[in-house]
């Protein structure tokens, strides 16, 4: 499908959070998805992704989650000092301020015309997956897929050393698609069987899935891209939402 893209403001606590917005063309109304990204924020690499997924038949908006503490329509580098910053950005920020961040989008998507009504989905990618991962505590999100969260097995999200996401993971109503690179220096072994370990011991429906590669590698910059398995994951993310998300 060709899709149609623009930002709009969100208000959160009086302020805006700058947000990016993918769908269809025309005026039916798809499915609704929130997407967390990486510390880097609204990268054109990321912003390719939205758009994919969008042209699959969803509108999928794409928020800036440093908008508490970064000027509107800050991009940040995939360089050294653009991982400081964003670190340092990410680090100033409370799993509360997230939820918060999170509450508002999925009500202003709720409202917007493009958006059918009935059941959201959610996903993330690194630092985005962890707080898309919260996304799914509420009752409207029943699809969420999180690529490589970030941060989950320890609990550690910004600046709280745990924020307790595992420990709510009975709070999740609908499913998620966990996928991990087996490379990942951020979520090794023993931290994606932590994560194994309290889905199933919440009784949390998810689907599994672990591929040959690094963090990070549906980033289509740099040495870590993977293209065949962004596809072969991009493919199971596509058919994860249209399966829980039927137009």
């Amino acid at each position: 499908m060709q899709i149609d893209t623009s930002y709009i403001d969100v208000p959160v606590e009086g302020r805006p959070m700058r947000t990016f917005v993918a769908a269809p063309v025309g005026t039916k109304q798809y499915p609704g998805i929130v997407f967390y990204t990486d510390i880097f924020q609204l990268t054109p690499s990321s912003l390719r992704w939205v758009s994919r997924l969008a042209s699959y038949g969803f509108v999928v908006a794409a928020p800036e989650i440093y908008h508490r503490i970064e000027p509107p329509d800050t991009v940040l580098e995939f360089d050294d000092a653009g991982k400081q910053r964003g670190q340092a950005d990410v680090d100033a920020l409370y799993a509360e301020q997230f939820d918060a961040d999170i509450a508002a989008l999925l009500a202003w998507l709720t409202q917007y015309p493009r958006v059918q009504q009935g059941p959201l989905g959610a996903a993330g990618h690194c630092t985005g997956g962890h707080i898309g991962f919260r996304a799914a505590f509420q009752s409207p999100v029943a699809a969420t897929a999180l690529w490589y969260p970030t941060g989950l097995d320890t609990g550690k999200l910004g600046a709280d050393s745990d924020a307790g996401s595992l420990q709510r993971s009975a709070e999740i109503h609908g499913e998620l698609l966990m996928i991990f690179g087996t490379g990942d220096p951020h979520t090794s072994a023993e931290g994606r069987e932590r994560i194994r370990t309290a889905l199933n011991g919440a009784g949390t429906k998810y689907l599994w899935s672990e591929y040959d590669a690094e963090h990070a590698f549906a980033r289509d910059i740099g040495p870590r891209y993977d293209p065949e398995v962004t596809d072969q994951a991009f493919a199971e993310t596509v058919a994860f939402f249209r399966r829980l998300l039927p137009t």
